[in-house]
């Protein structure tokens, strides 16, 4: 299954996943990467891949902007969507989870996407 992609206003290309699958399948084929990551802190949103090494904090919250404006927080609420912000090295997934679900080793570091910014994404 093919990721969405993305082009951010530096040039970094994203990948976004279309569903649980392709969720399934982008994580882990960055699992154990330095890559960034991003999620809603509410399930039901695309997995988002920086395929850049060290992004900048810009441009981790312009694909955190992308991330939000594909979730069903941003569809069922239209506010502030809040992010989970970790890397490749952070997930794993037991047999049992159910497809699209991914556990994190450590605490995600957190930020918020201003609904003003997924407005202005959404008009282009």
């Amino acid at each position: 299954m093919n990721p969405r992609e993305f082009t951010l206003s530096t040039g970094a290309k994203i990948l976004l996943g279309k569903n649980s699958e392709g969720n399934d399948e982008l994580v882990n084929s960055f699992k154990g990467k330095e890559n960034i990551i991003l999620h809603t802190v509410a399930s039901g949103s695309p997995f988002c891949v920086i395929g850049k090494d060290s992004p900048a904090e810009e441009e981790i919250y312009e694909a955190g902007v992308y991330c939000a404006s594909k979730s069903q927080d941003w569809r069922d609420h239209k506010r502030d969507i809040p992010l989970h912000v970790f890397s490749g090295r952070d997930v794993k997934k037991h047999f049992w989870m159910k497809e699209g679900s991914w556990k994190l080793k450590n605490e995600p570091r957190e930020i918020v996407i201003k609904k003003k910014d997924i407005l202005k994404l959404l008009q282009k």
